[in-house]
């Protein structure tokens, strides 16, 4: 099943062209209830505006976890190791949707760069979760493209730690729905793609994740988790800021990422300039 939430926060199930509209506020509430009913009411899916599927209480960022985005790091120096079993939350704030633009805060960032990740919704509340019983809490999948600046990222990593270059406004697009996890008996089998104006960057596969899904999220349960919560599973090799030539791949305005997850589908969205997006232009260019 396809669960989405669209036009002016209506949550629904999506079943061929038809979105079926679900007798709940918030496709949060809907996995605290454990589900809802059909309200009877039917919108073609081509007429609706889709929103991110989810805001959840807690987005965590789990990182590391492909050994080929470790290993393209080193190849070309990067400042800091990407080791395995990185975590940190994102800003529930910078989510937004499928085709919803992505602002490039020209006045932050010269290198803005994206990332393609496999995201687990949580359906059941608790912690400490054995690897069985992460695996039977996963509700469903969607898919998250973690935007980042990464001459942000190299100073912040400078202390050890690194968040606001990934928690910036716009930077945390979701979607474009959430899959059942029965849709999806294998994660760790999905081919990915992430393509740049129509140019594939990323391009691989979740059986190359060193831990399985469900021991990622059966290590970070001890977070606790809420029902509705997103977890991300870090990205692939690919990425513009870990290639030779990055400034030739770093994204800007005009251009178009469609993240697509087979069994899941594709999530697009345009980069827009500040001028753009506020209708003035940026702010005086910011420096630490």
């Amino acid at each position: 099943m396809k669960l989405v939430t669209f036009d002016d926060g209506k949550v629904g199930r999506v079943d061929g062209d038809t979105v079926y509209e679900l007798d709940v506020p918030s496709m949060r509430e809907y996995f605290e209830r454990g589900g809802a009913a059909d309200t009877g009411r039917e919108h073609a899916l081509a007429e609706v505006r889709l929103r991110a599927p989810i805001v959840p209480k807690k987005l965590i960022h789990t990182a590391g976890n492909y050994r080929e985005h470790e290993e393209e790091s080193k190849r070309v120096n990067w400042s800091h190791a990407i080791a395995p079993w990185i975590f940190f939350f994102q800003n529930v704030d910078a989510i937004i949707g499928p085709d919803e633009p992505i602002v490039y805060p020209e006045h932050l960032t010269e290198e803005l760069d994206y990332e393609l990740e496999l995201a687990v919704v949580i359906g059941k509340t608790g912690a400490w979760f054995d690897e069985e019983a992460a695996a039977d809490s996963i509700a469903g999948y969607t898919i998250f493209n973690d935007i980042t600046a990464r001459d942000i990222q190299r100073r912040e990593m400078e202390s050890g730690v690194f968040s606001f270059c990934k928690a910036i406004d716009t930077f945390c697009p979701l979607g474009p729905w959430i899959v059942t996890a029965d849709e999806i008996p294998n994660p760790n089998d999905l081919r990915v793609e992430l393509r740049v104006n129509g140019e594939p960057r990323q391009v691989s596969s979740t059986r190359n994740m060193t831990p399985t899904v469900a021991q990622i999220v059966a290590h970070y349960s001890g977070a606790g988790y809420s029902a509705g919560d997103v977890l991300s599973t870090g990205t692939v090799s690919g990425v513009a800021g870990f290639s030779e030539d990055a400034a030739s791949l770093y994204l800007r305005p005009g251009d178009v990422i469609e993240a697509q997850i087979e069994r899941i589908g594709v999530l697009r969205n345009p980069v827009v300039s500040w001028q753009e997006a506020h209708g003035e232009p940026a702010p005086p260019r910011v420096r630490s």
